[in-house]
């Protein structure tokens, strides 16, 4: 599967990645590893609902960058793979992350059907050139095992502050941002079932009290950005 050409742009971020998101959020008060945190533990915790201890997942990380997410994961799963069609990001990821599995993809995931109890990109889909959105979609549900579960992490486009940190961020300069409804629509017709959505970030939040208040406004479109999933009929 493709990512379009402006991924290429990643490789020249591939050491100063982190300083370059951090710049971009640094009005906020926050880090790009708080944001990590707050999505990792939202992954981790819609898997276990979805299907059951983490432990014994096989799970695949499209568009991984430098595998910011990993280090944070790779100890709560069976087995953790990652592609990115960076060759450069790849490197990097691997230089930091043992354990884990990188590949450089192309415009097909080389993974056979059903490889994976699990396959998400976070925050991916919006380097993604709209046209290729469907195909993208239908390769994450494709690689993912039947009963299986896909999860897209995006940025809230309704959001003020987000498209405020978008359009702050040089990789984002040619970042198309696209509402839940239509990542829904794409899982729908790339045949997914039981396809469902949050938004969240509406409090920066990663457990506890607060992250309760904030999943409560989970339907309202008040958050940086939102997750949307759907399984994988099993015939």
């Amino acid at each position: 599967m493709n990512q379009p050409s402006p991924r290429s742009e990643f490789n020249s971020y591939r050491a100063s990645y982190r300083d370059v998101v951090n710049e971009s959020i640094a009005f906020s008060g926050l880090d790009i590893d708080f944001f990590t945190r707050a999505k990792a533990a939202r992954l981790l915790d819609l898997l276990a609902q979805l299907l059951g201890p983490t432990e014994r997942l096989s799970v695949l990380d499209v568009g991984c960058g430098v595998g910011q997410y990993h280090p944070i994961l790779r100890g709560q799963l069976r087995e953790l793979t990652a592609v990115d069609p960076s060759a450069a990001c790849i490197d990097e990821a691997k230089s930091k992350n043992a354990g884990v599995t990188y590949l450089v993809n192309g415009d097909v995931l080389p993974f056979p059907d059903g490889r994976f109890d699990a396959t998400y990109a976070i925050c991916v889909m919006h380097h993604v050139l709209p046209s290729k959105w469907a195909s993208f979609s239908s390769e994450l549900a494709r690689v993912t095992k039947p009963g299986g579960v896909v999860l897209i992490f995006e940025h809230n486009p309704y959001n003020p502050v987000t498209r405020r940190v978008v359009s702050r961020c040089p990789f984002d300069k040619d970042a198309v941002l696209l509402s839940r409804a239509r990542v829904i629509e794409h899982l729908v017709r790339g045949g997914l079932a039981d396809v469902d959505g949050r938004y969240i970030l509406a409090i920066p939040s990663v457990r506890g009290a607060v992250r309760k208040l904030d999943d409560a406004l989970g339907h309202f479109p008040l958050g940086a950005q939102y997750y949307v999933h759907g399984r994988r009929p099993r015939s």
